[in-house]
């Protein structure tokens, strides 16, 4: 039997939040999806990353930081098509067309995490940003996720230690072995959290927002991201992520 043809359809880049100025730096959003699906891309999964990329916005408004939400094509990773990673890269060189040399950090949650782990080779990404991330055994068919694109990337991973829907274990393996090419990577545990990251949203985002400024922004990380990224495996890629951190945990 024939393969059925794919819906024709486009990816498309959110409208822009942030700064009407010069632009000094963009964060592109990348929304979680399914496995397989060749459905629309999912308004909810897209709204849900929209409180990130407005809190992000705001605090690197000085900095002129502007964010998009990418809008995939379709719903699901759909195998070793990994549709999500090209509507990524598709992006990237939207926002090279539109800002010139600007650096970009990749903010992805769940599915749209491996897609912007998966997309940072681009020459524009300085960061990636992997909340809870959807990295299927190392073990299947398409063979262990890569990590060499994560070279001379700074890289955050962020991961409830309860998550039913995302293995952690698997995103401490893919750190510790992008860890032995690239000492700028660190991973953060949220004790008893699960996939939506809830029961810690405020340090989370706290977090997200300190690396992301510090990455783009040229900011000072806080004592806890600094520590983080220069302890060796396991402490590194097994950091607790304390309550409060946002308020009494800066420096």
């Amino acid at each position: 039997m024939a393969q059925q043809a794919l819906p024709r359809r486009d990816a498309r880049l959110g409208r822009a939040l942030g700064t009407d100025r010069s632009v000094q730096g963009v964060v592109l959003l990348l929304p979680g999806g399914q496995a397989a699906s060749t459905r629309r891309r999912s308004s909810r999964a897209a709204a849900a990353v929209l409180p990130l990329a407005r809190r992000l916005v705001r605090a690197g408004a000085e900095d002129a930081l502007v964010a998009h939400v990418v809008h995939y094509r379709y719903r699901g990773w759909n195998g070793a098509e990994a549709h999500p990673v090209r509507d990524a890269e598709w992006a990237l060189e939207q926002v090279v067309h539109r800002y010139g040399d600007v650096p970009v950090c990749l903010a992805g949650w769940d599915m749209g995490a491996r897609a912007a782990l998966r997309a940072a080779g681009h020459p524009a990404v300085v960061s990636v940003l992997a909340l809870s991330p959807w990295l299927p055994d190392a073990g299947g068919e398409d063979g262990p996720e890569p990590v060499r694109q994560l070279t001379g990337r700074r890289v955050l991973l962020v991961h409830g230690t309860d998550d039913e829907h995302t293995a952690p274990e698997l995103s401490y393996r893919l750190a510790v072995r992008a860890k032995k090419i690239n000492p700028d990577v660190c991973r953060f545990e949220v004790h008893t959290d699960g996939h939506a990251l809830r029961q810690h949203r405020t340090e989370v985002l706290a977090l997200a927002q300190d690396f992301v400024l510090g990455t783009l922004c040229d900011r000072d990380f806080a004592r806890p991201i600094t520590d983080a990224l220069a302890a060796p495996p396991p402490l590194g890629l097994r950091m607790p992520l304390a309550a409060g951190f946002g308020r009494s945990l800066r420096h």
